[in-house]
């Protein structure tokens, strides 16, 4: 099996194809989860932001309730 050289903790290690491919796919994974998680987090911050605007924040069924009276 071909051999390729991936960095470990500051070390360059040589190891197996498929090896130092699953390594890639773990990388890629957490980053892909991180990057996931950061734009949910903006996302709740920018709708939260906006639903705050008037000072009062309120659940769907009290805005209808409010209106409704």
């Amino acid at each position: 099996m071909p051999n390729e050289v991936v960095n470990v903790d500051g070390e360059d290690v040589i190891v197996r194809e498929d090896t130092a491919k699953k390594l890639r796919g773990v990388h890629w994974a957490l980053i892909s989860i991180g990057a996931m998680v950061l734009i949910a987090g903006f996302l709740f911050v920018l709708f939260f932001a906006g639903a705050a605007k008037d000072g009062s924040i309120q659940s769907p069924s009290e805005l209808q309730n409010s209106n409704a009276k």
